[in-house]
């Protein structure tokens, strides 16, 4: 039997319909049930705290709860690890914070590779650090600091958060880059190093906005300038660490990733979900006051983003001959 062309067109267009309704109608029905959110680093800290408010809106929004689940350990990554090993369905997300782009080098023998085996989902923010000294430090600017550890060479003691954290790769980059020597000071977490330093016990730090931002707007720490390319929202009157040091620029990324081979669909409609949360001027205000610049994109633009930040970290580890804590 022959048919007639104009049928046969509609058919062959019906067929071609049919491989995508399974994956509109997983993307529709998800998420069916609780999500789990790991963060790879301890309640309270600036990696739980950014998920935890975005987590609040992506339940109310979908009509389930999105859980934090506390992994910490190993710099975040046994966190990282227990998303790598998870079902890639789409109901476990990890909280990607700027140690996953460090660890990618800092560590020798990770069973998995971050840009390989997590899917990315979503940015979420750009943060900067502060570059910040106990105010009995004789230098009251970038350029004063870096004269004065040109010459009294190892006499500043540089405190962070632990070898290869965020803090201590913003100042070997600094120190790389500025050309002078500090020692450096690793400390169990931020919170003993800021203890240390508003004791005036270490003299500088390059610590998280969202660690320090009270301390320095009460005059408990002296920031001298904010690490990222533009000044920040939180601390508009300080500089920019680059007005002084061309071409600097350290900042952390905070986003989403899910195991690799999660569905498409499933990334894509938790982007978007994403980005609409991202969107409400309550969530902008909370972040700008964490001193988070928003990152909206798509999942593409985020992958871009971290292959950026694992190469860049990379040479920094190397140089400084960091080691894991």
């Amino acid at each position: 039997m022959r048919v007639p062309r104009r049928h046969f067109l509609q058919l062959a267009a019906g067929a071609a319909v049919l491989p995508a309704m399974p994956r509109l109608a997983r993307a529709q029905a998800y998420p069916a049930r609780p999500v789990r959110w790991i963060v790879g680093f301890a309640a309270g800290g600036p990696q739980d705290i950014v998920a935890r408010l975005l987590a609040q809106s992506l339940s109310e929004r979908l009509g389930q709860q999105f859980v934090i689940e506390n992994r910490a350990g190993a710099g975040g990554n046994i966190g990282t690890e227990a998303v790598v090993r998870s079902p890639a369905d789409g109901y476990t997300m990890l909280m990607i914070g700027p140690s996953a782009t460090i660890n990618a080098t800092l560590y020798d023998n990770l069973s998995f590779v971050f840009l390989r085996d997590i899917a990315p989902v979503a940015s979420i923010i750009r943060t900067s650090n502060v570059m910040e000294v106990h105010p009995s430090f004789p230098a009251k600017t970038v350029p004063e600091f870096i004269a004065y550890a040109k010459a009294n060479p190892s006499k500043i003691n540089m405190a962070s958060a632990g070898s290869g954290s965020s803090q201590h790769m913003a100042g070997e980059l600094f120190k790389m880059m500025a050309g002078i020597d500090m020692v450096h000071v690793p400390y169990r977490g931020a919170a003993p190093a800021l203890t240390d330093l508003l004791a005036g016990q270490v003299q500088v730090m390059f610590d998280n906005m969202t660690s320090s931002v009270e301390h320095v707007r009460a005059g408990r720490l002296r920031g001298l300038a904010v690490t990222t390319a533009a000044r920040s929202e939180a601390l508009p009157d300080l500089p920019i660490v680059g007005d002084f040091v061309p071409g600097y620029e350290a900042s952390g990324i905070y986003g989403i990733g899910v195991p690799k081979d999660t569905p498409p669909d499933i990334v894509d409609k938790l982007n978007r979900e994403i980005n609409t949360a991202l969107s409400d001027p309550r969530i902008k205000a909370r972040l700008a006051d964490l001193g988070g610049l928003i990152l909206f994109g798509t999942s593409a633009d985020f992958a871009k983003v971290l292959a950026e930040e694992v190469e860049k970290w990379g040479k920094v580890v190397k140089f400084s001959g960091a080691k894991p804590g």
